[in-house]
């Protein structure tokens, strides 16, 4: 009896010691082998933010949305993407839209964004129209679309179709041709398109820069406007085309078939017809461009249309943001008070 209180005695004594025991103690001992988790570095992405003002001419960079008014078939939605490249850098590449919004939700977001323009393309069941806007107050230019081609189909039409990545890196150029005919609604079409792109200043502008140009051109027997999209590219004047190819490539030449190194020079021909040398196509460089074309050397300008195509027709023009009174139809003639044709020069024509 006595054996068993003592047993009894000392099994209290050890529970009562493990339980006064620190619970560190009683873990157990991590693995020195096993390596520690270390804290990836990721490096913020930067966005260069534009500028919405230029810093040589000090006016306003006109910025633009392009979208669509109803649900477009998909040759249109592709000219519809076509317009938007051609439209770059100061445009929304990647809007995204839907069928609920309507014309206050994008005017909502233009403010803050800085967006003086809209270009919208919409379908009904005789044709195909393209509406330019002024933001935010308009006036509103209806254009039925009466042809249209697309990028791609250009480029397949053309054996050496030319689109190089930094093309679309600064605005085009436009060029406007048979606007001056004196009327009033050709005159505010006139303004319309000069300011739908940023201005350039002939003494500081950059010849790397001159990329693109956009060509209006108005028939006024037809009364339709042409519009092209060209990729603008100078050769040096006198320069055999194997010659030009191995400054620009740095590859070295086959000579196999030699017997000279002067050979390769000599004997090397200028390519096709439409590179030959056309003294009313030729420029004097002021400052070098490229490995090949030097200053003080005349240069080829040479014009390769990268679309997209079409072929406008003036419909109306609308006082407001595709609202208001109609100040020119082509079914009607309409008389524009001299003071409300000034208002819209000069809605028109504001670069701030």
């Amino acid at each position: 009896m006595r054996l068993i209180n003592n047993l009894i005695c000392l099994a209290r004594s050890v529970i009562t010691f493990l339980r006064l025991k620190p619970h560190a103690e009683t873990e157990l001992p991590k693995n020195p082998k096993r390596p520690k988790k270390k804290k990836v570095f990721v490096k913020p992405v930067s966005t260069k933010k534009q500028a919405n003002v230029d810093h040589i001419t000090g006016d306003k960079i006109p910025r633009s949305f392009v979208f669509s008014r109803c649900k477009l078939p998909g040759p249109l939605r592709q000219l519809q993407a076509d317009l938007r490249k051609l439209m770059l850098p100061y445009t929304a590449l990647k809007l995204k839209e839907k069928r609920r919004n309507n014309l206050r939700d994008f005017l909502n977001v233009a403010g803050p964004m800085g967006v003086t323009h809209f270009l919208m393309l919409s379908k009904t069941p005789t044709a195909p129209y393209l509406r330019v806007a002024r933001t935010p107050q308009g006036p509103t230019l209806t254009f039925k679309i009466q042809e249209y081609s697309l990028a791609v189909d250009i480029a397949r039409s053309q054996k050496r179709p030319r689109c190089p990545a930094d093309l679309f890196k600064n605005a085009p150029l436009i060029v406007l041709s048979g606007f001056g005919t004196g009327e009033q609604h050709l005159k505010l079409t006139t303004i319309l398109f000069q300011n739908i792109f940023p201005a350039i200043d002939v003494n500081t502008v950059k010849l790397s820069s001159c990329q693109r140009i956009v060509l209006l051109n108005y028939n006024k027997d037809t009364k339709l406007i042409d519009f092209r999209h060209y990729s603008i590219r100078l050769q040096p004047v006198g320069v055999s085309q194997r010659l030009r190819r191995f400054v620009q490539n740095h590859q070295v030449p086959d000579l196999r078939n030699l017997q000279d190194v002067s050979d390769f020079v000599t004997k090397a021909g200028y390519g096709s017809e439409s590179e030959a040398d056309d003294e009313a196509a030729t420029v004097t460089l002021a400052n070098d461009l490229g490995r090949v074309n030097r200053a003080s050397s005349k240069s080829a300008v040479k014009l390769q249309e990268i679309g997209p195509r079409m072929t406008l027709q003036l419909m109306k023009i609308e006082e407001g943001l595709c609202t208001g009174g109609v100040i020119f139809s082509e079914y009607g003639t309409l008389i524009l008070s001299c003071r409300t044709f000034l208002v819209l020069l000069t809605v028109c024509s504001m670069t701030s």
